[in-house]
């Protein structure tokens, strides 16, 4: 059973901690996670109400006239397709889609001027989500092996990314 990104990011903190739907949010706002996931408030009951009917996870005795108040579970089956996802997507490598390459691939139709002040603003996007994924690592601590992982790989590739751009900004105009 394969699940989206999305679907087992919110699985995985079911399973970490029997929760609702406003309490997802405030664990996704609070750790940052949309820094590196595409999990709008507005999405997470559907994607719930995705994990339920699919059996993954489950609200025992929710009223129905409180859907916000539900606490979800994981189910068993919710905890062995969680564990296979991760396992899935640590293990294999898949192409990404990345905008910036759209862009780059497209660089005929700018100027060098163009193309060097677009790189500077991006340079300077990369700087302040460096700064906010640290703040939110601070935040964070101490935390769990999990989150100093995904906090140290989503800082890799921002480094990666700033020095990328560092030596490219220097394109002449």
């Amino acid at each position: 059973m394969e699940l989206t990104p999305a679907e087992l990011t919110v699985l995985g903190l079911v399973i970490e901690r029997p929760q609702h739907g406003y309490d997802l949010e405030q664990v996704i706002d609070r750790r940052g996670i949309r820094q590196w996931t595409d999990i709008g408030f507005s999405s997470i009951y559907y994607l719930l109400a995705k994990l339920a009917k699919r059996g993954l996870v489950h609200a025992p005795d929710a009223p129905d006239a409180a859907r916000s108040r539900r606490v979800f579970h994981a189910t068993a089956a919710g905890r062995r397709a969680a564990a296979e996802g991760a396992l899935a997507l640590i293990r294999e490598l898949r192409p990404v889609p990345h905008p910036l390459l759209v862009g780059i691939a497209n660089l005929p139709l700018l100027s060098e001027r163009e193309y060097a002040e677009a790189l500077r603003a991006r340079l300077a996007q990369v700087e302040e989500r460096v700064a906010a994924v640290c703040a939110a690592e601070r935040a964070q601590e101490p935390s769990a092996r999990a989150a100093r992982e995904v906090f140290s790989y989503s800082l890799s590739l921002l480094e990666a990314e700033r020095s990328w751009l560092a030596a490219r900004v220097q394109v002449p105009r």
